[in-house]
């Protein structure tokens, strides 16, 4: 198994005025194979972006970056702030870019034209179900990942996020068959409902899903990343060791 380590895990050292680019050793001797980084924590994107790759290369670790933008903008035209994201990812050195889908449903052009500007032979281009009704449905991201599986672009793919279906009120179930041939990365979290009010569980084996199970319905041989905050390393430590248990090392 790869496992990955999304920075929202060290969310309250990031607020405290931590870099990711400290945190990659720090995964790194917590068991992780690679690090996802979150952009919208970069204080200062020229600065930061190399001392993360260069932190990454010391410690042979992967990079993967989640960018909380749209591919298609709400009159369906491509973001044209997708080539910009992409030259910060080839910074960082990364393996995956990860979007969400936004109004694909606006859009009128020709998709392998339009998306082959950018390095998706180099860089895996993926989607996530996020909780917006434009994003977080199955329809829209299996209309989308259809049409570019159709358009000869299958290096493009899906993260299945599980937590992410409790707050669009999906059914992770149904939404882990219908997308698992697109599937090239999950992120796991549990979710926590209090009579209506939702919050993202700090433990796996604690919420609404029985995350053990919807993994059944999920390829085996991606990349999974934990995506919670913790308190501590030793807690931390403690879900990986858990995650590993389950699906191996």
């Amino acid at each position: 198994m790869t496992l990955i380590l999304n920075t929202w895990i060290f969310e309250s050292d990031v607020q405290k005025g931590a870099r990711q680019a400290d945190l990659v050793e720090r995964a790194h001797r917590l068991g992780a194979d690679g690090i996802e980084v979150r952009r919208e924590y970069f204080k200062d994107l020229d600065g930061e972006l190399p001392e993360v790759a260069k932190q990454a290369q010391a410690h042979n670790m992967i990079v993967n970056y989640s960018v909380p933008d749209v591919v298609f903008e709400p009159d369906g035209s491509v973001n044209p702030k997708l080539s910009q994201y992409f030259d910060e990812g080839k910074t960082l050195g990364i393996s995956k870019i990860k979007f969400n889908t936004g109004n694909f449903d606006k859009f009128t052009g020709d998709l392998k034209k339009e998306l082959e500007k950018f390095p998706i032979d180099d860089i895996e281009m993926n989607v996530e179900n996020d909780q917006t009704a434009v994003s977080g449905t199955v329809e829209a991201i299996k209309t989308f990942l259809t049409a570019a599986r159709k358009a000869g672009l299958n290096q493009i793919g899906y993260v299945y996020d599980l937590g992410n279906w409790a707050f669009t009120h999906g059914d992770a179930t149904e939404a882990a068959k219908e997308l698992a041939p697109f599937t090239h990365y999950i992120h796991l979290k549990n979710t926590i409902d209090h009579d209506g009010e939702l919050t993202t569980s700090d433990d796996l084996d604690e919420g609404v899903f029985d995350w053990r199970k919807l993994l059944t319905y999920l390829p085996s041989d991606v990349q999974f990343a934990l995506e919670y905050p913790m308190e501590n390393d030793s807690h931390i430590a403690q879900q990986v060791k858990l995650l590993k248990k389950e699906v191996g090392e």
